[in-house]
């Protein structure tokens, strides 16, 4: 029953911020490599953010490079996403799995967290 959940989505403001968690259950996420993906209706899931086995080696999408945070909590086994200046173009479902996808179990993607930001 390893497996990643989503939580944190909200309809926020532009300029608003949001912290997402992925919260891993049956495994410790520790030494795993961790990755946020975003999907908005009719597109394909695409790429956010990702944390290495160490926790110093990060790497964003340009599109919200200098505006999202990734990090790793061990004592709350979770993966943060923290999110500031949010825009309208930062709607979508957001979704974390192993990184990269297609490997180990859990490998499947979950239902995600929501998160609008509109005026």
């Amino acid at each position: 029953q390893r497996q990643l959940v989503e939580s944190g989505g909200d309809w926020v403001q532009p300029g608003e911020s949001l912290r997402l968690s992925c919260t891993a259950s049956g495994f410790r996420l520790t030494y795993y490599a961790i990755g946020w993906f975003r999907q908005v209706p009719g597109k394909e899931r695409e790429g956010v953010s990702c944390i290495g086995i160490s926790d110093r080696d990060t790497g964003y999408a340009d599109a919200v490079q200098g505006r999202f945070t990734i990090s790793r909590d061990k004592a709350k086994n979770t993966i943060f996403l923290q999110m500031n200046s949010l825009k309208p173009d930062d709607t979508a479902v957001y979704f974390c799995h192993l990184d990269p996808p297609g490997g180990i179990e859990p490998d499947s993607w979950g239902q995600g967290t929501q998160v609008t930001v509109s005026s």
